[in-house]
């Protein structure tokens, strides 16, 4: 899968996010990009920043958050171009997650591990 097709995967995948929850992501860019740097070379998504539930009063002048979803772990660990579309919808929704305050081990019970 071509890059332009993943970018289109990762698009498709925020569009399918209700429109409610997407309004309420606040101060978050959404990045794609080929691999991960440091020692995660596996790593499909990552969030970083200041979740939601954790933003108080000082909160303020900050750059962005951002969601980052990368392509070449992506594409090695699927098998066909539809197990890539899924896949990303799955990171999409989790990485988003993380920034409403949603940890790692509860999202895996609930299925977007």
């Amino acid at each position: 899968m071509g890059e332009a097709e993943f970018e289109a995967a990762v698009s498709d995948a925020l569009d399918a996010v209700p429109q409610e929850l997407m309004a309420m992501l606040d101060n978050v860019v959404i990045l794609v990009e080929d691999e991960p740097e440091g020692p995660e070379k596996e790593l499909l998504g990552l969030y970083q920043g200041t979740a939601l539930t954790d933003r108080g009063w000082e909160y303020g002048g900050v750059l962005p958050d951002t969601i980052t979803i990368y392509r070449g772990p992506t594409l090695r660990m699927c098998s066909s171009p539809e197990e890539v579309v899924d896949e990303v919808a799955v990171t999409v929704v989790h990485e988003i997650a993380h920034h409403f305050g949603i940890e790692e081990s509860r999202l895996h019970e609930l299925g977007w591990g």
